[in-house]
């Protein structure tokens, strides 16, 4: 489906969608700029954007592909795209593959997970399938165990392992386990969820020869995104030209940010997707452009990702930076913040994945870092608002993941009902 102009895009959303009649009712008829459309409200689109009676689609369901997004935080919303739509998608999203280091004959192990709506899976499969390079596709699927995973590629020559980054780390940790490293794999994919700095040394020893790259920036509502930028840095993407439209704005004023460096929260505008538009919709990421052109951008991580004790927030990816700092010998293998109340008072427990039994002492310079870098959160204990804070090491393998999409639960909220 070729990519509409934005003024049609807009004419069409709202001559048949009632819920883009509405939010556009106020704006005029010619429309030259995104930023003369207001930014989707998200709770509003999904309220509107259910079944029966759904207002958000602009034609009757009858030839489309559903699939189920929010697993990870909030209710789940189903997400529907035209056949042509989804097409035009994988074929765009293939092409990426390509600059993320795919390569002709590469054999690809798909890890990602299937089943329950979710996309995952299929999206990455018919990626590869649509890619311009030459490829062998393995559709192994999430709920493999890690040793059948193992054992397949050193049996096949596995070059490629596509997947979550939990799942590309619990079958580095199986290998490692076994004494084993893969070298005839060549590049690891990731997507669904940031690759962290604190996966790193537990994907190295396991995959000694492995370049790592985003598969490319897309999820199941917003759609398709942005494609990886060669480099070091894995977070860095950029938006499919002719495809799709990424802004970054101000999380307050809603304004439209262009000093590269400055973080703000991803709108996507999808121009090719119209039977449920995505125009100014928040993706619900945090980024910062890297040029004056805004046309390259570096994913920061979740846009409301993060837990508050008392008055004291934390950020996740503030607190995993502070935390790597801090162990210079790479004990830590993935993170996740659990909020508990206990004694009339919250508090909050920074459960820490490891591979390697950590040394005792480093739980308490862990807590000194954060406690420097946060000082208002030791103040708020000293004055009995809330309890300090805690360490709990824990195997990699039992940090919580989403049982429908094996994503890591970056927060985890334990406190009772109020």
């Amino acid at each position: 489906m070729p990519a509409k102009p934005l003024q049609e895009l807009v004419d069409h959303a709202r001559t048949h969608s009632p819920f883009y009649a509405r939010v556009y009712r106020d704006v005029p008829r010619t429309v030259s700029h995104l930023t003369e459309l207001p930014i989707i409200d998200q709770a509003e689109f999904w309220a509107a954007n259910r079944w029966p009676d759904n207002q958000v689609l602009t034609a009757p369901l009858t030839d489309a592909g559903v699939y189920k997004t929010g697993g990870t935080t909030g209710a789940p919303k189903l997400s529907p795209w035209s056949r042509t739509e989804h097409a035009d998608s994988v074929t765009a999203f293939g092409a990426g593959l390509v600059q993320a280091g795919l390569k002709p004959g590469h054999r690809v192990a798909n890890l990602f997970c299937a089943g329950e709506l979710y996309g995952g899976f299929l999206y990455v499969e018919n990626a590869l399938h649509h890619a311009p390079v030459d490829n062998v596709r393995l559709p192994v699927g999430g709920a493999a165990s890690d040793d059948y995973i193992a054992d397949l590629i050193a049996s096949f020559g596995v070059h490629v392992l596509a997947g979550e980054p939990m799942k590309l780390s619990s079958v580095a940790e199986c290998l490692v386990r076994r004494g084993e490293s893969a070298d005839s794999v060549e590049l690891l994919l990731f997507g669904g969820d940031l690759l962290f700095a604190d996966l790193r040394p537990i994907l190295s020893r396991a995959f000694p020869k492995a370049a790592v790259s985003s598969l490319g920036y897309a999820s199941v509502d917003a759609g398709l995104v942005a494609a990886p930028v060669p480099g070091d840095d894995v977070r860095v993407h950029e938006a499919f030209p002719h495809r799709t439209m990424v802004e970054i704005v101000d999380d307050v004023t809603g304004e439209p940010v262009t000093t590269p460096g400055v973080p703000g929260r991803v709108l996507v505008t999808n121009l090719f997707r119209t039977l449920m538009p995505i125009i100014r919709y928040p993706a619900g990421d945090r980024a910062e452009w890297l040029d004056t052109e805004c046309r390259r951008f570096r994913l920061l991580g979740r846009s409301v990702e993060g837990a508050r004790v008392g008055t004291v927030a934390m950020p996740t990816e503030d607190i995993r930076t502070v935390l790597i700092e801090a162990d210079p010998d790479r004990f830590i293998a993935g993170m996740q913040m659990v909020q508990r109340r206990w004694d009339g008072r919250d508090g909050l427990i920074l459960r820490l994945g490891y591979t390697e039994q950590p040394p005792a002492d480093l739980s308490g310079r862990l807590i000194e870092a954060v406690y420097t870098a946060r000082p208002l959160y030791p103040a708020e204990v000293a004055s009995g608002a809330i309890h300090h804070l805690q360490v709990e090491w824990v195997p990699r393998s039992e940090l919580v993941t989403n049982p429908r999409t094996g994503k890591l639960q970056q927060v985890l909220d334990e406190r009772p009902p109020a």
